[in-house]
C-alpha cells in the first residue's frame, strides 16, 4: 500500500469546515441520544444541566483558544501536555483521548441505529451500528477533504431539522411538565456529567490544526463559534423536548426527540426528526474517527505509538492504519457494550484530557496568554467537579483503560532504555 513517509499533511479547510467539524462533534448524540439520560437524572432541570455542561465547555475552550494560538499542531491535547507538563503526562493524555473518543465513536453510532429503529422497527441496532462505523471508516481513509465535505452536508441538515423542532414544537409546550423544576440537586449535576459528553466535540477541531488554513487565527475563532452555536441550540431544543413530553417519558427513551415530536401526530415530523436524529449522530462518528486517528497519528509521530500509525497515504494523505484501527474497534465496541456504559467512560475519558487541557494552559509563559490564569485554575476545578459525578461503571472502566496506558508507557520507556543501553556499549 502506498504511503506517504515524510508525514506532511497539506492545509485543505477554511473557518467554514472547521466551525462546521465543532458543530458537527457536539451537535450529536447529546441532544438527540443523551437527552434522555440527562431527563431521566435531572428531570425537567435538564435544561440546568445543559447550561452548567455549558459553562465547563466554555471555560475549557478558552484554554484550547491560547493553546492552539500559541502552537496550532496535529495531536492538540496531547501536544499540549508533552511539551508543557511532561512527555508521560502528554501520552497519557492522548491515550485518554483516543479512549474517549473511540467510546463516542461507538456510542453515537448505537444513536444513530435506535433513529433508524423509529423509522423500521425491523432492524437490529447494533448490526446497523457495526455498519455505519465501517462506512464512515471509508470516507475517513479517502481524505480529509471529503470527510469535511460530507461533514458540512450533514450539519447544516440537522441544524435545519432542530430549528424544525424546536419552531413547531413551542406551541405545544405544556408548562405543566416543569413543575416541580429541579426534583434534586446532585440529578442535575450528574446529568450535567452526562451532558458534558456531547460538549466535548470542540476540541477535534484542534486536532486537525495543521490542515486548517491560518491555524493560529481560524482554530480559535472556529472552537468558540462552534461551541456558541450549539449551546443556544441545545437549550432551546432542551426545553421544547421537556415541555412535549416530559422528563419522564424522554428518560424512558433510547430516541428521546422523535417521541417528542410524536406527541404532535405528524407522520411527517417523526420521518423528519428521526432522519435529523441519523443525521446528528452520523456527523459525530465521522469527527470521532478523524479525532482518533489523528492523535494515534501524533503519538506515532513522537515514538508514543508504533511508528506505523504516523505513516500517511502516498495519495490520499491520511493516517490510514490509524483509521482503520479505529473505526475496527468502534463497531466492537458497539457489538459488546451499551448506550449508558458507552457515555460513561467516555465522559470520564474526556473529562481527564480536558483537565489536562487546563493545566497545560496554566504553564504557558505571560507573554502567550490571553486571559489570567485564575480562568484556567477555574476551569481545572470544574472538570474535577464533574469527575465527582462519575457513575461507578464509567469510573471502573475508565480507570481501567487509564491504568493500561500507564503500563504501556512504562514498559515502553523500559525497552527504550535497554535498546539505548545496547546501543551505547559497543561504542565503549
Amino acid at each position: 500500500m502506498p504511503e506517504n513517509r515524510e508525514g506532511r499533511f497539506k492545509p485543505a479547510l477554511g473557518l467554514f469546515d472547521a466551525t462546521a467539524i465543532g458543530i458537527g462533534a457536539i451537535i450529536g448524540g447529546g441532544i438527540f441520544v443523551v437527552t434522555g439520560i440527562v431527563a431521566g437524572l435531572a428531570g425537567p432541570a435538564l435544561v440546568v444541566s445543559i447550561v452548567v455542561a455549558a459553562i465547563v465547555a466554555l471555560l475549557t475552550a478558552l484554554s484550547f483558544v491560547e493553546l492552539t494560538a500559541w502552537l496550532p499542531t496535529e495531536g492538540s491535547v496531547y501536544e499540549f501536555a508533552r511539551r508543557l507538563v511532561s512527555p508521560s503526562g502528554g501520552f497519557l493524555t492522548g491515550w485518554m483521548w483516543v479512549v474517549s473518543n473511540t467510546f463516542a465513536g461507538a456510542a453515537v453510532s448505537l444513536g444513530f441505529s435506535y433513529y433508524l429503529a423509529a423509522l423500521l422497527p425491523s432492524v437490529e441496532p447494533k448490526l446497523i451500528a457495526a455498519g455505519l462505523c465501517a462506512a464512515f471508516t471509508a470516507v475517513n481513509y479517502v481524505g480529509v477533504r471529503q470527510s469535511a465535505a460530507l461533514n458540512n452536508i450533514l450539519v447544516s441538515a440537522k441544524v435545519v431539522i432542530l430549528v424544525l423542532f424546536v419552531a413547531v414544537g413551542i406551541s405545544h409546550i405544556n408548562s405543566g411538565y416543569f413543575v416541580p423544576f429541579i426534583p434534586s440537586e446532585l440529578g442535575v449535576l450528574y446529568g450535567a456529567y452526562f451532558i458534558f459528553f456531547a460538549y466535548g466535540g470542540f476540541a477535534r477541531i484542534a486536532v486537525a490544526a495543521e490542515e486548517v488554513r491560518d491555524a493560529r487565527r481560524v482554530v480559535p475563532r472556529a472552537i468558540m463559534l462552534a461551541l456558541t452555536v450549539s449551546t443556544v441550540i441545545y437549550v432551546l431544543v432542551g426545553v421544547v423536548a421537556v415541555g412535549l413530553i416530559g422528563a419522564g417519558e424522554l428518560g424512558r427513551s433510547n430516541s428521546p426527540l422523535v417521541d417528542a415530536i410524536a406527541i404532535i401526530g405528524s407522520p411527517v415530523l417523526i420521518y423528519v426528526v428521526s432522519l435529523g436524529g441519523m443525521m446528528a449522530t452520523a456527523s459525530v462518528l465521522l469527527t470521532s474517527i478523524l479525532g482518533v486517528s489523528r492523535v494515534t497519528y501524533a503519538m506515532a509521530r513522537r515514538d508514543d505509538l508504533p511508528r506505523v500509525f504516523g505513516r500517511l497515504h502516498r495519495k490520499y494523505n491520511t493516517p490510514h492504519l490509524s483509521i482503520l484501527i479505529a473505526g475496527a474497534v468502534m463497531a466492537f465496541l458497539v457489538l459488546s457494550a451499551d448506550l449508558t456504559k458507552l457515555v460513561a467512560v467516555g465522559t470520564f475519558s474526556q473529562l481527564f484530557y480536558y483537565g489536562s487541557a487546563n493545566f497545560s494552559a496554566l504553564r504557558l509563559k505571560a507573554e502567550a496568554r490571553f486571559y489570567p490564569r485564575l480562568v484556567q485554575a477555574i476551569a481545572l476545578g470544574t472538570c474535577a467537579l464533574l469527575l465527582v459525578f462519575v457513575s461507578q461503571l464509567g469510573l471502573e472502566i475508565g480507570a481501567v483503560c487509564l491504568a493500561t496506558g500507564a503500563v504501556y508507557y512504562v514498559l515502553k520507556r523500559k525497552r527504550t532504555l535497554i535498546l539505548e543501553g545496547e546501543t551505547v556499549k559497543p561504542q565503549e
